[in-house]
């Protein structure tokens, strides 16, 4: 279908950038905030706005028109526009829900990588030349198995074409710390998303225990983590992300395989040489080899070796990066050999020595010449890097950057993860206790209307109580591992399944431990302010219908929010800071349901037990008021209980907003932080989660604690 073509201010323009411009004004986005909610580039964006692009994909074209929100017509005009028919294209992915989830994640995955790429300035003013060489026979498998020997050597810009003729598709990338290695995987993702095939994804590989969990599995998490979306269900059960890695519809690209714990790269390279699954791999040279002289080379795989960079590709670079002519003395040192010649031939270092002095004002590289070093050049230049990004602000960031490395160090991890700050049971239940009793306190006193030292007396009781049970349900259910976010949100259709009934069982649990909690603070308070008060039989009779009405009332909340429960947006994660807002937006759902349907609940229910109890002559005092007070008490007490102990979210606000802040170890924003450190380039985003701008960054701030 011929595409019409429309002239603009900017010159020749197709209907598509029209249309598009014209409802992106309408829903009042931004380019930008068009780009992040359809999960696709800015550039992308920009590009078939102005004409530059003129045949966009079909899944950017849904994901344009999703996020949009377009009517029948206005997503058939758009598809018509694109030269697509969408009718057509979406019958033929309804008898292969596989195909669609592939096409969307290649969207989100391609998004993703671009934005990554135009972060660190990957092309300003031009990429380093990164280039290989075949790696030695003893690292790589025999040519008859790879598919038939071809020459391997090449440059970034030609990574797809080198992968491509490995006849087994698995190719080995190794070089030294900070050669480029995670930039050739970005640029090999971005290549290779354009074409028709398996969707390249990038895998790091730090988090991976091959003796606990095999490579699939681990795949399909991490595909759930970074796209929640892929945890609906798949077509012949399981997971839409395991339905993907199964059908080797993913390609992984498993980068860092050096970053896996000590002792387990051995067993890992095992792992891998269980499969057959086309991959890329990317290592540091001296873990590599000491995992092939422990086991074998990956099975049917070539290998490259990454190579230093040239003072002629240092004479080319650095000085378009930068109007002042500075790195003249600078370049004739190199020329000369010595340290620094040896320290500025890898991208890490490049990239930090043009930071700091290229981007900074006021900054010489001549200062560089004063060292006759390797580690020392190393050193400041890593040193140096903070400071020249956070300026004056850069003594107040480095304690907290330092804490962040090492929490990461102490976990055997590079990813810093929201969710991962802390799982003290102690510090759990001093916060479920604190939080407990005050509310406990407000609400009997709204409720009775003044303040009495029986209500303070009763909310420190409770609060003493609840704490230590939550305390104990979060060292139980935790174990030493985080509690991990929720990939849910509720909607308005629901079903029964054995999911309802095993999240009703554990409602009835820990809503009877509640309750059951809740009748002996309340008889002990009784005791201590009300003199003759006696411990007798009727006080078991108050726990245990209190016990029993929790108990219900909190099954039949959890069982009606886990019927409820779907799987996240297509474009709700796409960034930590996404996942992490909506978790709590899954948190504050999850409370509003629970706190006025648990209060009816309860004051119906005990309205019940007490004209049962009433008729087999028990002396009962209850009023509706009471009721529905003890409801509200129970509901926000237990929902706040619940949320602060036993959700991933409850415990970062626990751990990473009250308690770290409050010890001084990070700071009281640490979201703006986190993402203010990512725009500054000191960390980069992998997914859902942080992680330090290079490996050697964090371990020059672990250090440094």
């Amino acid at each position: 279908m011929p595409a019409k073509v429309w002239i603009n201010e900017g010159g020749v323009v197709g209907q598509f950038g029209v249309l598009l411009r014209q409802w992106r004004q309408r829903a009042g986005l931004s380019q930008e905030a068009l780009a992040q909610r359809a999960a696709v580039g800015i550039r992308t964006v920009r590009g078939l706005e102005t004409g530059e692009r003129t045949d966009p994909r079909m899944g950017t074209v849904r994901s344009l028109a999703d996020a949009l929100e377009l009517t029948g017509a206005e997503r058939a005009e758009l598809f018509a526009a694109a030269g697509r028919d969408e009718p057509a294209q979406v019958e033929t992915l309804r008898f292969d829900p596989l195909a669609e989830a592939a096409e969307t994640l290649k969207v989100a995955v391609e998004a993703r990588w671009r934005r990554e790429e135009e972060q660190r300035q990957i092309h300003d003013p031009v990429p380093l030349p990164v280039r290989w060489e075949g790696a030695p026979a003893d690292l790589q498998d025999s040519w008859r198995n790879i598919g038939g020997e071809v020459d391997l050597a090449n440059r970034l810009d030609q990574v797809v074409e080198v992968y491509r003729k490995v006849g087994s598709r698995r190719l080995v990338v190794l070089g030294r710390a900070g050669s480029g290695k995670t930039v050739l995987t970005t640029r090999f993702v971005l290549d290779l998303v354009k074409d028709q095939g398996p969707v390249p994804v990038i895998f790091g590989l730090g988090s991976w225990h091959p003796e606990r969990i095999g490579l699939r599995d681990w795949m399909a998490e991490q595909l759930i983590r970074d796209h929640p979306f892929l945890v609906a269900p798949g077509p012949s059960g399981g997971t839409l992300a395991s339905a993907l890695v199964d059908a080797q519809r993913v390609l992984p690209v498993l980068d860092g395989f050096d970053e896996i714990a000590a002792g387990l790269h051995r067993p890992a390279l095992n792992a891998l040489n269980t499969t057959t699954l086309p991959l890329l791999l990317t290592s540091r040279v001296d873990e590599y080899r000491d995992a092939v002289e422990g086991t074998d080379v990956l099975t049917s795989a070539a290998a490259v070796v990454l190579q230093d960079l040239t003072v002629d590709d240092l004479a080319d670079y650095l000085p378009r990066t930068t109007r002042k002519n500075v790195w003249t003395p600078v370049l004739d040192e190199i020329r000369n050999g010595g340290a620094l010649a040896k320290v500025l031939t890898t991208p890490l270092m490049v990239a930090l020595a043009r930071r700091i002095y290229s981007d900074t004002p006021d900054h010489d590289p001549a200062e560089l010449l004063r060292f006759h070093e390797a580690d020392a050049i190393e050193r400041h230049l890593l040193g140096s890097f903070v400071p020249a990004v956070y300026g004056a602000e850069a003594e107040r960031v480095q304690p907290w950057l330092g804490y962040l490395a090492e929490h990461l160090t102490r976990l055997g991890t590079h990813d810093v993860a929201w969710w991962r700050f802390g799982t003290s049971a102690k510090v759990t239940g001093l916060a479920v206790g604190t939080a407990v009793g005050l509310a406990d306190f407000v609400v009997e006193a709204f409720v009775v209307g003044a303040l009495t030292v029986r209500g303070l007396l009763f909310a420190v009781m409770i609060g003493l109580v609840t704490g230590l049970f939550f305390g104990l349900a979060n060292s139980y259910v935790v174990r030493g591992a985080p509690l991990e976010p929720v990939r849910t949100r509720i909607r308005l259709r629901g079903r029964i399944d054995a999911k309802v009934w095993s999240r009703g069982l554990l409602g009835l649990a820990f809503g009877g431990g509640v309750g059951a909690a809740y009748g002996v603070a309340r008889a002990a308070a009784f005791w201590v302010v009300t003199p003759g008060f006696e411990m007798t039989a009727g006080v078991l009779v108050d726990v245990g219908v209190f016990g029993l009405v929790f108990g219900f009332g909190a099954a039949l909340v959890f069982g009606l929010v886990a019927a409820l429960e779907a799987p996240l947006d297509v474009r709700s994660a796409g960034s930590p800071v996404d996942l992490l807002e909506a978790n709590r937006r899954h948190v504050i759902e999850l409370v509003a349901f629970f706190v006025p349907v648990f209060a009816v609940f309860v004051a119906a229910a005990t309205g019940v037990v007490a004209g049962g109890l009433t008729a087999l002559r028990f002396e009962v005092v209850w009023s509706p008021t009471t009721a529905l007070a003890l409801g509200l008490v129970g509901g926000i007490g237990g929902g706040l209980a619940y949320v602060l102990s036993l959700t991933a979210w409850g415990q970062w606000v626990v751990f990473a907003r009250v308690w770290l802040p409050l010890t001084g170890r990070l700071p009281w924003r640490l979201s703006a932080f986190l993402d203010d450190a990512y725009r500054r380039g000191v960390l980069r985003r992998a997914g859902a989660v942080y992680q330090f701008r290079h490996a050697r960054l964090q371990e020059y701030f672990a250090r440094l604690r």
